[in-house]
């Protein structure tokens, strides 16, 4: 669970939108959230596999009744990571303020 596996999740617009429907309603089966998107219950099948790889989903229960839950605390060290490198924007900018007035 790297942040490199949650940003390569979050890349495809499918598995954020499986994250936000399992965020605002809860766990979910599969053909629950099948219903919720575009793609073949299978295609989320492969969508739910790099969410969970990613550690952003994790599944209880076994096969047709399986439930798939949102799982939160993966998105900590890409958010520590942002938050660093953002960091960035206000040094650069008093940076530039600083060279400006010279």
């Amino acid at each position: 669970m790297t942040e490199d596996a949650v940003f390569a999740a979050l890349a495809d617009p499918t598995r954020r939108r499986i994250l936000r429907a399992l965020s605002e309603t809860g766990p979910a089966t599969l053909g629950e959230l099948s219903a919720q998107v575009p793609v073949t219950r299978q295609a989320v099948t492969k969508h739910l596999v790099v969410l969970r790889d990613a550690g952003l989903v994790d599944a209880e229960g076994r096969a047709r009744g399986r439930r798939y839950a949102f799982t939160p605390a993966a998105f900590s060290g890409a958010v520590d990571w942002m938050a660093e490198v953002g960091g960035w924007d206000e040094r650069l900018a008093r940076l530039k303020r600083q060279v400006e007035r010279r």
